[in-house]
């Protein structure tokens, strides 16, 4: 069965629990006394109890990825008050959707905006999912950057979602300044901000900087995290923008 079947199974929801479980168990259509389940521990993820561990086998957390980047990027298109026929290519080229399964991750998609719940929830549920993997959060926000600039710009109230969304998934804020400059910056840009490294440090510490950068968003590591296909692209281009970066450095410090 493919990830887009699975998603829309009712078993892997409601093993999910909380605001994704919920969400697709309402659009499943299950039993009301299951989803009243459901909702309440949404509502405990939402308040940020972290009272019960959360446990997911691989399958299941590639599954929570995909729904991850479908409703981030659903609120994502509410956060500018408008979608564009640019917003939704770009979504397409995220996820490559079989046709005969467009329809469904479509009704997910509207049924994800419509959601009165907010963005919060669902970040929450991911950061917690994967706070032992920081890159595989770190890729969902380069595709939902993709999805934001697909119309020439990321205006203003995209940039303050995505910066919340990197909040709750635990980055701080050199994190989200190296990841905004990856993402916004322009194609000569500051290849110090996309290292997250100063322009005044030694020469060891950049070299660190790089390595961990390329250790922890390496394709490889995103593979055996079983995530989309497309992610792992994704990766490619990121960790060929991570490497460009310590070159441009190295250039300019004349050790090329």
């Amino acid at each position: 069965m493919s990830i887009w079947g699975k998603i829309l199974g009712g078993a892997t929801g409601f093993a999910l629990g909380g605001p994704i479980g919920a969400l697709l168990g309402a659009l499943a259509g299950h039993a009301v006394d299951k989803m009243a389940g459901d909702a309440r521990t949404a509502d405990a993820e939402a308040a940020g109890d972290d009272g019960a561990e959360v446990r997911a086998d691989a399958g299941t957390k590639q599954i929570a990825f995909t729904i991850g980047v479908i409703v981030l990027g659903a609120k994502l298109a509410k956060s500018d008050g408008r979608v564009t026929p640019d917003e939704v290519s770009a979504f397409k080229e995220v996820f490559q959707i079989p046709p005969d399964e467009m329809k469904n991750v479509g009704r997910l998609f509207n049924q994800a905006r419509k959601d009165a719940r907010g963005f919060e929830p669902y970040a929450k549920q991911i950061g917690r999912l994967f706070r032992d993997n920081p890159a595989v959060l770190e890729e969902l926000l380069d595709g939902l950057f993709h999805i934001a600039r697909a119309d020439g710009r990321v205006s203003e109230d995209e940039l303050a979602y995505l910066e919340q969304v990197a909040g709750l998934f635990g980055f701080n804020e050199a994190d989200w300044g190296r990841i905004r400059s990856a993402n916004v910056g322009p194609a000569d840009g500051d290849p110090y901000a996309i290292l997250g490294v100063n322009h005044d440090d030694e020469d060891a510490a950049i070299k660190a900087a790089h390595r961990k950068l390329v250790l922890e968003n390496h394709p490889d590591k995103l593979v055996a995290e079983g995530l989309p296909q497309e992610f792992i692209d994704l990766a490619n281009d990121k960790l060929a923008k991570i490497n460009a970066a310590y070159d441009k450095i190295r250039k300019a410090r004349g050790q090329a």
